[in-house]
């Protein structure tokens, strides 16, 4: 099994976002989960990758030539796929994972996440989605996709689509019922 994780090419204020993202790698790599991701040395990518190593888990990372050199591209993964675009960053992420993971980041970490929970409600993959909700992060979107269907703009099945936890082993346990 491999999870693609999105999150940030910077490490966040504080020190929990880093040490989750340790955490979330450690717990890949222990658990002989692989790891997807944007393919950056820097912010809590860097992180991710560095701890998914460290534990033993196959890292495969994936950036666009023209973010490699600003995020400064990983050496050490078992493999770096350098692809022309963002679109086919993400459809090689897409592919290459079983399931989704956002950790916080900024509005790159959006895109992504919304673009594979959209592609999961028209049927394009069927590969369960999660926010890892740390410091109560996601709340706010949590909040705001609860209101989407509130105000009858998105199903509840959709909704429900995205699994939500703070905890990063209880996560891992329901991607892994999910799958």
């Amino acid at each position: 099994m491999r999870v693609c994780v999105f999150c940030g090419s910077r490490p966040g204020r504080g020190t929990q976002y880093v040490e989750t993202a340790r955490t979330f790698g450690r717990l890949l790599g222990e658990r002989g989960i692989g790891l997807v991701y944007g393919g950056a040395s820097v912010g809590t990518m860097g992180e991710v990758a560095d701890a998914a190593l460290a534990a033993g888990a196959e890292v495969f990372g994936v950036i666009p030539h023209q973010l490699q050199a600003r995020e400064i591209g990983h050496n050490g993964l078992t493999e770096l796929h350098v692809v022309d675009s963002m679109h086919e960053r993400k459809a090689k992420m897409a592919e290459l994972a079983d399931a989704f993971v956002a950790l916080p980041g900024g509005i790159g970490t959006l895109e992504e996440l919304f673009e594979v929970w959209t592609w999961s409600m028209i049927g394009i993959h069927a590969k369960p989605l999660a926010l890892l909700d740390v410091k109560g992060f996601f709340r706010p979107l949590v909040s705001f996709a609860d209101h989407l269907v509130a105000e009858e703009f998105l199903r509840e099945e959709a909704r429900e689509l995205l699994l939500v936890d703070d905890d990063p082993g209880r996560l891992l346990d329901r991607l892994g019922a999910a799958a």
